[in-house]
């Protein structure tokens, strides 16, 4: 019990985080998402490895580099989070809040299929009728937005499968060592990017004072801290527990971007997000039945072995 409440209040935190993305990064909207993202990844890693050191965490980060296996599923996982970054803040600095929420409702329906089909994860009833009335409710939200959702879709599928990933490697590896080895694999490709922003259109962040610089480099803790916790939420959590969470970081960011920044809402798009919160609702009732009646066997099971 103590396990799943655990893992319940780090995930519900990181999610309740991310559901205020959209915020913190419309007031950095003057500066070129392109050159946001390698900032955000330096930042992150100074971050983490100052919570590394403090916690004494390098032995650990070590000793994943060391086993050239493991490293590389945390690559491929690094891979997925820098793209899921850079497609999020693409979305949300161009004014495409809304379609970032429609992926990340999309996102836990793949999330939970995956913990479905790879991981043998078992849906009740009550939670099979909440998946089928939030994918209908996601099909009438994309087919009302008119065109296709390339947002949506991506941002769907980079974090789901990041998700996944660190779910398969992440469950006896805590939050901070699992970032740090992940910042530290994506920083070549954020220098990368930097040098070719910095060739083409040239570095700006700090053109438009030290408010809009400060901000920047901020969002390295921003993005730290619901990451760390998402990290210690998966260790504690089956897929499926963390898709049905994953709702509430969409539903910010749907108000967001319908209240503050105004941004057109079709009556089909309003039935698609309604439907989805209904399932939202039935998956939350499931949720607290079961943690009342047998919380250890929703319990996953142990990673796949990695040697």
């Amino acid at each position: 019990m103590k396990r799943i409440r655990a893992g319940l209040g780090y995930g519900v935190t990181a999610y309740m985080i991310w559901g205020a993305f959209p915020f913190y990064f419309g007031l950095i909207a003057m500066v070129s998402p392109l050159e946001v993202v390698p900032w955000r990844v330096g930042a992150t890693l100074v971050f983490c490895a100052i919570l590394a050191t403090v916690t004494s965490r390098w032995s650990q980060v070590m000793a994943i580099v060391r086993r050239p296996k493991l490293l590389g599923w945390f690559a491929l996982s690094s891979i997925l989070l820098y793209a899921n970054w850079q497609i999020f803040v693409i979305g949300v600095m161009t004014g495409h809040v809304i379609e970032t929420a429609l992926g990340y409702f999309i996102n836990p329906l793949f999330t939970i299929l995956i913990g479905v089909v790879v991981r043998r994860e078992r849906l009740s009833r009550l939670q099979w009728t909440a998946v089928v009335i939030a994918t209908i409710g996601v099909v009438i939200a994309a087919i009302a937005y008119g065109a296709f959702p390339w947002i949506a879709v991506a941002l769907a599928v980079t974090f789901g499968l990041y998700g996944a990933v660190h779910k398969h490697v992440g469950e006896h590896v805590d939050g901070i060592t699992g970032l740090t080895v992940e910042t530290l694999v994506s920083l070549p490709v954020g220098i990368v990017q930097m040098i070719i922003v910095a060739a083409t259109a040239g570095l700006t962040a700090h053109t438009f004072g030290p408010g809009v610089l400060l901000l920047v480099l901020g969002s390295g803790v921003v993005t730290a801290v619901p990451l760390i916790l998402f990290g210690e939420a998966a260790r504690r959590l089956p897929l499926s527990y963390l898709g049905f969470i994953q709702f509430l970081t969409p539903i910010l960011g749907f108000l967001y971007g319908y209240l503050v920044m105004h941004e057109e809402v079709s009556l089909g798009r309003w039935i698609g997000f309604i439907a989805v919160w209904i399932a939202l609702v039935l998956l939350i009732i499931d949720m607290v039945r079961q943690l009342r009646r047998s919380p250890q066997a929703q319990l996953a099971t142990g990673p796949i072995p990695l040697d």
